[in-house]
């Protein structure tokens, strides 16, 4: 390369050079939910997601994950359901580790609403503002100048 060697004082790092502090998982998280952290925390902390004021929020959705894991696991080994003998006969009821698997997941698609962890989620967290209500309308009127 000919010319002057740049002067790394002036050199201006690209965005994405620039590496953020992600945090560790906090120490009441169990294993799974410490998983899903590590697996989370540093996609959210590139997208500017995971400030320290919400880590709380976010360890909340992977206490979420782990327990849809772990009721989810217990369903696949013992069935939805279990038999039992009442006074009106033999009937089917729901095992606990499917309700605990249903409030995992609604615990999940609130959470994960809040750090854009869904499809429309992630469009509406990245649309930005509203904007003017008329911006495009008079750009059309105005033209191109």
């Amino acid at each position: 390369m000919k010319g002057k060697k740049p002067n790394l004082q002036n050199v201006v790092p690209m965005k994405g050079d620039i590496q953020k502090h992600v945090p560790e998982a906090p120490e009441f998280l169990e294993d799974e939910a410490r998983k899903v952290w590590d697996e989370l925390a540093p996609e959210l902390v590139k997208k500017d997601r995971l400030e320290p004021l919400y880590e709380y929020q976010f360890a909340s959705y992977c206490v979420c994950v782990a327990n849809f894991i772990a009721a989810s696991a217990c369903l696949a080994v013992e069935g939805l359901y279990y038999e039992t003998k009442t006074r009106n006969g033999i009937q089917q009821k729901k095992r606990a580790a499917w309700g605990i698997q249903q409030e995992a997941m609604a615990g999940m698609r609130r959470d994960a609403a809040l750090f854009g962890l869904s499809p429309v989620d992630e469009a509406r967290l990245g649309a930005g503002g509203q904007g003017d209500l008329f911006d495009q309308v008079m750009a059309q009127l105005n033209g191109t100048d």
